[in-house]
């Protein structure tokens, strides 16, 4: 929950959270599942996830609607590797290295400020004043696909397919050693580690914390100390990818947080210079908020990525 308007009150009847909370505050029912897909919506006290939860007569709500003011980033000229544009939304390749949005540590040089000068200040206000446009991110160290609202009506649109986990997002990924089965699925809850507040880890089953998440992997390659995995997102929790590989004994090759390489890949690894994670966000496919089109987008894997399995390969 962050500082914009407050809305609090008690649900008139039970049923669907988003249908509920759209007759009880007057905001239209898309707007709703967009700030549910933002973290700004709590019933008794807890941060609702599910547009579709069930939700009991009286019970209590509260809605931190987030200001549309202008963004405090400042437009900058930084290179964009653009896929798909239009008057609604915008597609883009981010390369590894650069942070999606300004946060401390990061106040420019951001997707974001990029963004502004591309799109001449004509992004979604529905995320507030950090973060115009931002349905969505991926980590700085990762690249890959990432789609930005430029209208508030693709920002309701699109972050209702995320809430209700419809996009279609797959990632390319090096892990350490050879996941057994090659295939397989992890289905585990991701939420923050008690051991270290800035990382997440895998919560157990019984846990009223954290949130419910699912990974398919698929081995693609294997090189003698590493695998080329494919990873498809049945949700999209922070860094789930990372956390789900790392905790069935196969962290991201040069994960500096989740895991350490295989002794035999780190000459590989300074002689390459490879100083990230190596995941790759190479599919992402969602219907057009506004048109209704499908829209289906592939990255190829970037050169670092692609230069590490050729020499791991040997």
């Amino acid at each position: 929950m962050g500082d914009g308007t407050l809305i609090s009150g008690r649900f008139f009847a039970g049923g669907r959270l988003d249908k509920g909370l759209a007759e009880a505050t007057g905001l239209s029912r898309a707007r709703v599942q967009a700030l549910i897909a933002l973290g700004a919506v709590a019933v008794d006290g807890k941060v609702a996830t599910q547009p579709s939860a069930k939700v009991a007569a009286d019970a209590p709500f509260a809605i931190d609607v987030p200001p549309t003011a202008d963004s405090e980033a400042r437009p900058q000229d930084i290179p964009l590797d653009v896929v798909f544009e239009d008057e609604h939304l915008i597609v883009v390749d981010k390369p590894a290295g650069l942070v999606v949005h300004p946060a401390a540590g990061n106040l420019d040089g951001t997707l974001v400020n990029a963004l502004l000068h591309h799109c001449a200040g004509q992004l979604s206000g529905i995320g507030g004043v950090a973060r115009p446009g931002i349905v969505h991110r991926i980590d700085k160290d990762t690249s890959g696909l990432l789609v930005v609202a430029k209208s508030d009506a693709a920002h309701e649109g699109l972050a209702r397919q995320f809430a209700d986990h419809s996009i279609e997002r797959a990632y390319l990924a090096v892990c350490n050693g050879h996941p057994t089965p090659a295939e397989g699925t992890i289905s585990a809850r991701v939420g923050r580690s008690d051991a270290n507040r800035k990382k997440m880890a895998v919560l157990p089953k019984e846990s009223s914390r954290g949130k419910h998440a699912v990974t398919r992997y698929k081995t693609l390659r294997k090189m003698p100390h590493c695998s080329l995995v494919e990873c498809r997102l049945e949700t999209g929790r922070t860094h789930q990818v990372r956390v789900h590989l790392a905790s069935i004994g196969h962290p991201l090759v040069g994960d500096p947080v989740y895991g350490r390489a295989n002794s035999a890949l780190r000459p590989v690894l300074q002689k390459l210079g490879f100083r990230r994670q190596a995941l790759h966000a190479a599919v992402l496919g969602f219907i057009h908020p506004v048109t209704g089109h499908s829209l289906s987008f592939s990255s190829d894997l970037p050169p670092d990525m692609a230069e590490l399995i050729d020499e791991t390969g040997h």
